[in-house]
């Protein structure tokens, strides 16, 4: 049927005449996504004339008929204007259940029912407590406004405004503390965190109402625990109900629909804690956010009906940890160590391992690393830093007792190897978290990373730090055990601290030359310099005593030029290497 033909039998406003039309319109246009921008008229007419008809007293079929008609109408964002107005908005919240104390039409703050004129578009300044939701709705309407409303907030600036304005987080607030009431099917609560999700993500007011007034950490907490079915062996401890006995590796894998509603739940709980990291929390705080951490290394364990599907679910896990006060993360070793644990110290390292094992896999695909790395390698460097286990462990499978002193660093298929060519990677906060990882291993003991990771590759960090003169101390940290390998001790004499690995010996290129010849070709290079820094083709730079690089001025090349045993500032020897580790 024409569009046309379609507006005019929904103008009549006979219920059967809508009903035939608006069913011809759903089955032709529902896998519709994109729209011919002749018709876009007659489509937000369309869109008004079933708004306003939502309006009346319906039969289901045809409340349905209408709300499918518009979710398929909202899909076009250039059709959005019929859609947008607070009396719209609240026509749909309405009948999504999600009515909060705001301004909502005359239709239904007077109850009017016949009447498809101009009364829907007509905005009432009052602020009106929503009617309490029908206590058995029918959920394929429910679900079916939700959509449509999500539609709209996710194309449209102003519909966003409107929404939060409207307090439509505080209806969903409302539904989602009912997680355990069983009338509310998977469509309901799939579509109730989706539009949670939007609201926080594109409005910050949003986010912080949900935080604030609504105790968002804890509600979403509470619904995460719920899908995946938890119980409390402890008091910072779970275990997936009826099956407490039993390892994560031999667990049944989540359902689909489990790991769906999980990853909404993860992805709204990153909007709201983004920027806690770094805050001070008091007590209380700190008591919700390591409840939560309990609950996310059960979704670290936890595997999903495939690989795609099980490494998407842990990247939304990593990414929400990398949010939470680094202290709150002690929680990730608490468990008690069972039988298949992966032990060290005395605690239980699955998490850490997990997390690990994730960064690794994420590594080795070497896609988009700054969007796919960066989230488990800052994870890991800062819970390294300030949980010792944590560290301890880490360097046990990344920087293992050094044994091979032939190959470069960045040689090879260790970890360690792939962390060190990182350390000259194009982009910049890569390179520099690779760096970091491996230096907080390291204790932050410039000589024991040189060891590792070889000066060459260590140089970027020891510059921008100041320590390219060696030094630096390992103030948080505590003593290790010596690491040193036969092989190593054996072979440390001969090491190129630059490459790290021991190297064939050089002929010495100025051998046979006589102490006039070696001035002369020091005078002549330091002449090229010169030249060179003129005309801006190079910047000759120098360490300073501070350790840092300084520019070397046009005096400084100058004194060189004429006494090429001049040094601009006295360098001191770095560092003997820190072997107590």
């Amino acid at each position: 049927m024409e569009l046309t033909a379609i507006i005019e039998q929904v103008e009549t406003g006979e219920q059967d005449a809508v009903l035939a039309a608006l069913q011809s319109f759903i089955s032709e246009m529902n896998q519709c996504f994109t729209f011919a921008k002749e018709k876009e008229r007659d489509r937000e007419r369309l869109g008004q004339l079933v708004l306003d008809f939502l309006n009346r007293e319906l039969q289901p079929s045809c409340k349905m008929a209408c709300l499918e008609t518009i979710r398929i109408l909202t899909r076009d964002k250039d059709c959005l204007d019929p859609f947008i107005s607070p009396s719209a908005l609240s026509t749909l919240a309405l009948y999504a259940g999600i009515s909060g104390p705001s301004s909502v039409s005359p239709a239904h703050s007077q109850g009017q029912g016949e009447g498809t004129g101009g009364g829907a578009a007509q905005e009432s300044s009052e602020m009106v407590e929503a009617p309490p939701p029908p206590e058995n709705p029918d959920q394929e309407v429910t679900v079916e406004a939700l959509k449509s409303i999500c539609n709209v907030l996710l194309h449209n600036e102003a519909a966003q405004v409107v929404a939060a304005d409207l307090q439509l987080i505080s209806g969903v607030a409302r539904r989602l503390k009912q997680c355990h009431d069983p009338r509310w099917n998977y469509e309901v609560s799939f579509f109730d965190l989706r539009l949670t999700f939007l609201l926080t993500a594109l409005r910050v007011d949003v986010r912080s109402q949900l935080a604030q007034e609504h105790h968002g950490i804890t509600l979403l907490g509470n619904q995460l625990d719920t899908t995946l079915g938890l119980c409390w062996p402890d008091m910072l401890e779970t275990a997936r109900a009826g099956s407490e006995d039993v390892t994560s590796g031999d667990l049944p894998p989540l359902s689909r629909q489990q790991t769906e509603l999980a990853m909404e739940i993860l992805k709204i709980l990153f909007n709201i804690t983004f920027g806690s990291a770094r805050r001070q929390v008091d007590e209380e705080e700190a008591m919700v956010y390591r409840h939560l951490v309990a609950i996310l290394r059960s979704c670290l364990l936890s595997c999903a009906d495939g690989e795609e599907r099980t490494d998407e679910f842990h990247s939304h896990t990593v990414n929400l940890l990398g949010n939470l006060p680094l202290p709150c993360l002690d929680v990730l070793l608490m468990p008690k160590v069972k039988q298949g644990s992966i032990e060290y110290m005395g605690v239980n390292m699955d998490a850490v391992n997990m997390l690990l094992e994730f960064m690794e896999k994420r590594l080795d695909r070497a896609h988009k690393l700054r969007e796919t790395l960066l989230p488990s390698l800052t994870l890991l460097t800062e819970s390294a830093r300030i949980h010792r286990e944590t560290r301890k462990f880490l360097r046990t499978k990344v920087l293992p007792p050094l044994r091979d002193v032939k190959n470069k660093p960045e040689v090879g298929s260790t970890l360690r190897n792939k962390l060190v060519r990182l350390m000259t990677h194009v982009d910049t906060d890569v390179k520099n978290w690779a760096a970091e990882f491996l230096f907080v291993l390291c204790k932050e003991s410039v000589s024991r990373f040189i060891k590792y990771t070889g000066y060459g590759n260590a140089a970027g960090l020891l510059a921008a730090r100041g320590l390219l003169r060696g030094g630096g101390d390992s103030g948080i940290y505590s003593e290790d055990e010596d690491s040193e390998t036969e092989e190593y001790k054996e072979a440390k004499a001969q090491i190129n601290p630059i490459t790290g690995v021991v190297e064939e010996e050089q002929p010495n290129p100025m051998e046979g030359m006589t102490e006039e010849q070696k001035e002369y070709e020091a005078m002549k290079l330091v002449s090229m310099f010169d030249k060179l820094s003129r005309t801006n083709t190079i910047q000759p730079m120098q360490l300073g005593m501070d350790g840092k690089m300084r520019e070397m001025t046009p005096e400084d090349l100058h004194r060189l030029a004429h006494n090429p045993l001049f040094q601009p500032e006295h360098s001191a020897n770095s560092d003997s290497e820190d072997e107590h580790q």
